[in-house]
């Protein structure tokens, strides 16, 4: 059963109406009602069409948080074979919001690593929504150091409203942890390709984003904080969230042309939730092409423009 957002409202009649007509014709075989739900169908296809064409940054934000989107196991089972996960930070506990392990993606081995928010109740709270705490993040560590040492190239798979803010994981050293994750993407002699899958929340998608490549799907979004938590502080009142999401400039339109985000990978019409597996078809092609881009270079010259990167951001922000 297809979910529908806020603004999809009038979607979601029309495609109802379509099949309502065709549930009587299962149980009447002499009403044929093929003609009129056809009819609805195009309607319904045009209206989705252009729904997408002008979705507002808040809108964007909403299909970012869909919850039939693809998620990083979705995208980890369906794209690398042989995928090994590797558990733990060797300090304190295995945090099951991020997933990792080795990998072979078009039979080269890899190291993926990715944020998991889970697609049910049980699974979501597991996972704690995607949002990872410190543990998770050394975790990270942990997998990079591997993959550094053993010459294998990392993919990052980002989808998280940002680090998880509790009192344990404050306790346990949560901003400490981005940081050294955040230095070790900077630090790897190996490529990195980092792709925004859903959400880009705060330092707890910058510790996996800080990579040579920051590719996003066309409707994901990156900020350094949610519409919500922006508009709270600011005008203390949650409720001004889409005045909020404008000004952040979060989608991967706005960012492309700031210079942070590397490219823009087109979803299917109507979202990656309307056609999972065509959008991770197109995820797993723009990985193969950028991992073949990285591979002519070597440690040294990875670091070096890297870190360039991420230095000249600022000032082609300024420009734009």
């Amino acid at each position: 059963m297809q979910n529908y957002l806020e603004f999809e409202k009038p979607l979601a009649e029309i495609e109802g109406k379509a099949e309502e007509l065709r549930a009587l014709a299962r149980q009447n075989e002499e009403m044929d009602v093929t003609k009129e739900a056809n009819a609805l169908d195009d309607k319904a296809a045009s209206l989705l069409k252009g729904m997408y064409k002008k979705l507002t940054p808040w809108q964007k934000c909403q299909v970012a948080r869909h919850p039939d989107r693809p998620h990083c196991k979705d995208y980890i089972e369906a794209l690398f074979t042989e995928f090994t996960p590797l558990a733990g930070d060797r300090s304190f506990a295995d945090d099951h919001a991020v997933m990792g392990g080795l990998a072979r993606f078009n039979d080269q081995p890899v190291v993926v690593i990715g944020h998991e928010k889970g697609n049910d109740t049980k699974s979501r709270i597991e996972r704690n929504f995607g949002m990872a705490r410190p543990e998770g993040y050394r975790k990270a560590v942990r997998l990079m150091d591997l993959a550094d040492r053993f010459g294998l190239p990392v993919i990052t798979l980002i989808d998280t409203t940002g680090a998880y803010p509790g009192k344990g994981a404050e306790e346990r050293g949560q901003s400490e942890a981005i940081a050294r994750s955040t230095e070790k993407c900077l630090s790897i002699g190996v490529p990195l390709v980092a792709v925004i899958i859903g959400e880009g929340g705060s330092g707890g998608a910058v510790a996996f984003a800080a990579a040579d490549k920051l590719v996003m799907l066309e409707h994901s979004v990156y900020s350094v904080i949610s519409p919500e938590g922006c508009a709270s502080i600011l005008w203390k009142d949650a409720g001004k969230m889409r005045e909020a999401a404008e000004a952040l400039r979060l989608t991967a339109q706005d960012l492309q042309k700031l210079g942070v985000a590397d490219d823009v990978i087109a979803e299917p019409v109507g979202g990656a939730q309307r056609d999972p597996a065509a959008a991770i078809a197109s995820v797993g092609e723009k990985i193969s092409t950028l991992l073949k881009e990285l591979s002519k270079s070597d440690a040294k010259k990875l670091r070096t423009s890297r870190r360039k990167k991420f230095l000249d951001m600022g000032s082609k922000a300024l420009v734009a």
